[in-house]
């Protein structure tokens, strides 16, 4: 049987070549492709005027709601159902009509770079009509709020990832109970990192039992599907789940309304981050959580560990499927060693 050193030292080279290659168009496609085709499409704002208001701001309000475009798409509503729609994220960005002038109406609910989008958009309609506008920012986020919801996301998997793909490694054979012991030791531990990082980057994020809660429900989802694949696949696992994680801040960090179709439809639609993250925005910027962003992770933890419960030998590379002794070599036992053939002329008299 032919040796990797056997192989022509040409061959060799133009096969890692094409690999390194194709690790590349992997990588591009999923981070930096998002990022340079970014571009609005759709965009929901909102203008606001109130019953009362003058007919001239009534008129500018119906103007707007009438002049949607492909990259922005306006709803005409009051200011109390506008503020509701912004808490949802049904719309990025409001702009208030009143008699005394506009204001823009921003929310840290939203992901920031549907909130910057809408204040572009806003302040420039505003200026277009001549209106005086100040910001107002609904439950406003620090630095570190914008951060966290993102950053939680990745950690948690990178926290599952790692353990689990660490225990696959060194364990050869698990009974079900240690595969569990294993896969939420390491989501109550990552939900304990990502709470402390919480504490040190801004103590005014809040740690309750709801964030807490929406974490420690990811963070399960999270480690029981690794450990699902880990035990299907073995470590081959590693080559579904590590791209995954590359995906995150790329998919998960834009709103969808910005992302190209093609991304939108491929990635976006299905990425278990995007839900984490925006769940546990709208939890620590006071916004309103989707029922889609719990049942999703529901969802993905009982799959897991219906995966983990199944009896029988794991397939495709499973670590129950490899050999018990460090060599290689499979214990055959006592009584058929017994029966192989020459093992009769051996003990023969």
């Amino acid at each position: 049987m032919a040796t990797p050193q056997d192989r022509p030292p040409a061959a060799v080279a133009v096969v890692t070549a094409v690999v390194g290659a194709l690790v590349a168009l992997v990588l591009g496609l999923l981070t930096f492709g998002v990022q340079a085709t970014v571009h609005p499409r759709e965009v929901p704002l909102a203008v606001a005027v109130g019953a009362d208001a003058p007919p001239p701001l009534r008129a500018v309000a119906d103007k707007l709601g009438a002049a949607s475009t492909a990259e922005v798409v306006w709803r005409v509503t009051t200011p109390e159902e506008a503020r509701g729609l912004l808490a949802a994220q049904d719309v990025y960005g409001v702009l208030e009509l009143a008699p005394g002038g506009a204001s823009i109406v921003l929310s840290g609910a939203v992901n920031p770079s549907g909130t910057q989008v809408a204040q572009q958009v806003l302040a420039g309609v505003a200026q277009g009509a001549g209106l005086r506008a100040e910001v107002v920012t609904v439950n406003p986020a620090s630095a570190a709020g914008r951060t966290a919801p993102l950053a939680a996301s990745a950690l948690l998997w990178v926290a599952g990832l790692v353990a689990g793909a660490a225990f696959v490694r060194l364990v050869r054979r698990a009974a079900v109970w240690t595969r569990l012991l294993g896969a939420l030791s390491a989501a109550v531990l990552g939900v304990g990192v990502v709470a402390g990082f919480f504490a040190v980057w801004d103590s005014s994020l809040p740690l309750g039992w709801d964030v807490l809660g929406y974490l420690g429900l990811v963070a399960a989802a999270f480690v029981l599907v690794q450990a699902a694949l880990l035990r299907l696949l073995g470590l081959r696992a590693m080559a579904v789940l590590g791209p995954l994680y590359l995906m995150a801040p790329a998919v998960a960090g834009q709103v969808p309304e910005l992302l190209d179709p093609v991304y939108r439809a491929v990635l976006w639609s299905w990425t278990p981050f995007r839900f984490s993250t925006e769940g546990l925005r709208a939890l620590l910027q006071g916004g309103v959580v989707d029922g889609a962003q719990v049942w999703v992770f529901v969802g993905l933890a009982v799959v897991g560990l219906v995966v983990l419960l199944v009896p029988g030998k794991a397939g495709l590379g499973g670590e129950e499927a490899q050999p018990d002794l460090a060599d290689g070599v499979v214990d055959v036992g006592v009584d058929e060693a017994d029966r192989l053939p020459g093992a009769e002329r051996q003990h023969a008299p």
